[in-house]
């Protein structure tokens, strides 16, 4: 079978197309996925770029959709031709978090979804949505999933609301979309008006573009009549999370997501607490929490929002356009 692998130190110029190997027949407990469809995240190019060292050779990708291609013993959730979609974290399963780091998350700590067959226990897989392509489905391992724990596991978003997401990657667009189809209303970000045409079109009450209004916060709050969010999706960190202090209404919650202004800086926390917020950490999710993502998308008609797919030996490209942070939506692997 075809595989991606990394080479230590990592590099999108150190990864490597290969022939290895098919996996075996599924063991008790396990079944065996072919593999169709992966999409990139922010972490995963953290993996790839080297940012976030892992073992040498290893197989990149922490999102992975497919078909069953065998059962093993004792395994009754699924059946050979069902349509499964990966976890995050293959060893939480339900309640609160259990983990704290990548040690387990495919991709990362263990080898991930660059392939076009695996092997793993069936607990680590959730059937897909009904109707959806493979492309789609793997966009919920990680992005879909993280939009809805922070708005929905997390949130408590209620018919009514108002949600603040930031820019056009994968989590503020499954935000978007999943706050809409939720009775939110939406103020939605962007320093692209081209991008800022798209948010509209997909339904955002407001946008803001944060390069001709540097405080939107402020903005923010104006077009709430000065009352604030109930919800910020939070994906930037340090930089922007002064200005999501502001945006957000006395009492509001702030879930932070994301890092990609930096891992650290300055918080104003005399405004943090005056305000009485609640700021909540989240990575991703529980499979009982991918599980009811699912039937709840099947009742929404969303469809996730793709840029542009890429073929598998094609994976260092799609990486660079990812780079390039020109996309809208999320960029996928097909093979």
């Amino acid at each position: 079978m075809k595989v991606v692998t990394l080479a230590s130190p990592g590099g999108l110029d150190r990864l490597r197309v290969e022939q290895c190997s098919a996996p075996g027949d599924p063991g008790p407990g396990e079944i065996k996925v072919r593999i169709h469809a992966s999409s990139l995240n922010f972490h995963d190019y953290g993996v790839v770029a080297g940012a976030m060292p892992t073992e040498d050779g290893r197989i990149p990708m922490s999102d992975g959709a497919g078909v069953v291609a065998a059962v093993g013993e004792g395994v009754d959730e699924f059946a050979v031709g069902d349509s499964v979609v990966s976890t995050f974290f293959p060893e939480w399963l339900s309640g609160p978090a259990e983990v704290g780091d990548f040690k387990t998350v495919p991709g990362d700590g263990v080898d991930g979804y660059a392939r076009e067959e695996v092997v793993r226990p069936a607990t680590c897989f959730t059937r897909s949505p009904k109707g959806y392509s493979h492309a789609e489905a793997a966009t919920l391992t990680t992005a879909g999933l993280t939009a809805w724990r922070a708005l929905v596991v997390e949130g408590g978003i209620k018919p009514g609301d108002s949600v603040l997401v930031l820019g056009t990657g994968g989590v503020s667009i499954f935000a978007l979309q999943i706050a809409k189809r939720l009775g939110a209303t939406v103020i939605a970000t962007s320093s692209s008006d081209a991008k800022i045409a798209k948010l509209k079109a997909l339904g955002a009450d407001h946008t803001v573009n944060y390069r001709d209004e540097p405080e939107w916060g402020q903005k923010v709050k104006q077009l709430t009549d000065g009352r604030g969010v109930d919800h910020v999706v939070e994906v930037g960190g340090p930089v922007t999370l002064a200005q999501s202090i502001d945006a957000v209404r006395i009492g509001g919650s702030i879930v932070l997501i994301g890092v990609l202004t930096g891992q650290g800086g300055e918080i104003p926390t005399v405004k943090l607490m005056a305000k009485q917020i609640r700021l909540h950490g989240v990575i991703v999710g529980s499979r009982k929490d991918q599980q009811d993502m699912v039937r709840a998308l099947e009742t929404m008609a969303l469809k996730p929002v793709i840029d542009r797919s890429f073929a598998l030996e094609d994976i260092a490209d799609a990486f660079r356009h990812q780079e390039a942070q020109k996309h809208f939506g999320k960029i996928c692997l097909e093979f």
